[in-house]
């Protein structure tokens, strides 16, 4: 008997979400992930002070993809604090994969296929039309 792969569309996650969580000193974190249809990413990662200043700044960009019910990323180019670093492909730390939990328009669960992390993420919401 074999277990059954949930299938997502790709196009469900196109698009901004984010996360924000505190660490156990308190201190903010907050992830803002941008997907484009072409398969590029960039998630900005930020750490807040415990009176919520900006004590750290990362960007993240590469390439993205989703089969079936596997999401999966390859990191190529950080800025953190405003210096740019060139990910080292050849280098494991770069490629992830995560089995989706959920997944609708406005939410995105997953989990990492090695770590059992979960994050999860909210669909950003740009234009708020007034009736």
């Amino acid at each position: 008997m074999t277990d059954q792969i949930e299938c997502y569309h790709r196009s469900f996650l196109f698009g901004k979400w984010y996360r924000s969580e505190h660490d156990e000193a308190g201190n903010a974190f907050t992830e803002y992930a941008q997907l484009s249809d072409d398969g590029h990413y960039e998630f900005t990662f930020i750490q807040h002070d415990d009176v919520g200043n900006i004590s750290e700044q990362t960007v993240e960009s590469g390439d993205w993809g989703l089969v079936g019910d596997i999401h999966f990323t390859i990191s190529k180019s950080e800025f953190i604090d405003k210096e740019h670093y060139a990910a080292d492909l050849t280098h494991e730390d770069n490629y992830h994969a995560y089995r989706v939990l959920t997944l609708n328009s406005q939410i995105f669960e997953y989990q990492h296929i090695l770590t059992n992390e979960v994050f999860i993420l909210r669909r950003v919401i740009d234009n708020i039309a007034l009736s």
